[in-house]
């Protein structure tokens, strides 16, 4: 349920900064949950093997490396989601650092709910 519940937000969070960031795309809201649900796969499958493929970058810059692993990840979502379109890498890093932070505060208000 836990699950469903982060897809849900993760799809709303991508429509409405699709519609406050300029530059980012998504025409419809069964593409942002696509888009929704392959972040989720792309963050399970490929981001450890990119963080383990970088970790001296990573550890030389005290983990700020991990934000263009972030926008990579919206990259390769970009490509392969149609009707999600992120034309930057600038608009990437953006997106991913406007998602983490929304997607962080609905974490920490359903973690402060079950306590």
């Amino acid at each position: 349920m836990k699950t469903l519940i982060k897809i849900f937000f993760t799809t709303i969070f991508v429509l409405l900064l699709s519609y406050l960031l300029p530059g980012i795309t998504v025409t419809g809201w069964m593409s942002a949950l696509l888009v929704a649900l392959v972040l989720g796969l792309l963050n399970i499958f490929v981001k450890p093997i990119l963080i383990i493929f970088t970790l001296p970058a990573t550890i030389l810059t005290l983990g700020l490396f991990l934000l263009i692993i972030n926008a990579v990840i919206i990259m390769l979502c970009s490509a392969l989601v149609p009707g999600f379109d992120v034309p930057t890498f600038w608009h990437a890093l953006l997106f991913s650092i406007v998602l983490s932070i929304c997607q962080s505060l609905v974490s920490g208000m359903s973690d402060r709910e079950e306590t």
